[in-house]
This record gives structure tokens, sequence and C-alpha cells, in this order.
């Protein structure tokens, strides 16, 4: 493994720590947001190892991710759908008004055990 890459899981397991503890306060929102980075800075490893590249943008990520799944039969489609609805719960903390954001980061909360990056 790259010693890039390895800061980039060693990034994802912290901010995936911090999402969980998070998930257990009032606060899912930010709980959404941070299983969104943890997943995030699990894709730029991945696109980092296989590749030696660092995707600028987090559009960037996604699609270098998804098309480099696409190739690999151990990365599952549900990772790359995840990832990208990992990003809509983050834009809608950041940025939203919708009222069903807390309910949609609730459903998902199931993703914050962590099983990817294990």
């Amino acid at each position: 493994m790259k010693a890039e890459t390895a800061d980039y899981l060693a990034k994802a397991r912290a901010t995936l720590g911090d999402a969980q503890q998070i998930a257990a306060l009032p606060l899912p929102h930010v709980a959404a947001r941070e299983a969104y980075l943890a997943v995030f800075h699990a894709a730029e490893a991945y696109i980092f190892e296989q590749t030696g590249k660092v995707a600028k943008t987090h559009r960037g990520v996604r699609s270098e991710f998804a098309r480099l799944a696409r190739a690999e039969p151990r990365v599952g489609r549900d990772l790359v759908t995840f990832l990208g609805a990992a990003y809509q719960f983050k834009t809608r903390a950041d940025y939203g008004l919708d009222r069903h954001a807390d309910d949609a980061s609730r459903r998902d909360r199931r993703h914050c055990d962590g099983g990817a990056l294990h």
C-alpha cells in the first residue's frame, strides 16, 4: 500500500469514528456529513492506490471511483451508489432546508458501521 493511500484510509477511519460518535447525539445532519467524508476519503484512497492520482473535486472523486469500480468485482455497486447518496446527505446538511434530510440521515445510519473501511 502506498503511503498516501494509508493516509487517506487513516483519515477515513478517523472521520468514521467521528460520525459514529455524533450519530449517538441528536445531530443526524452532522453525522451524515461526517459519514460522507469517511466514504469520500476511502474512495480517495482507492483512487490513489489504483492510479497514483488525486481527484481535485468531490464530483471528480465520485466519477473516478465509479469508473474504477466498474472494472473491480470486489467493489460492490452499492458502495458506488452510497458515495453518491451520501454526497446528497452532505449537501442537504450543508445547504438545504429539507425537513426530510434528518429522517434520511437516520435511515442511512446503518452505513456508519464502517464495513467498507475494514
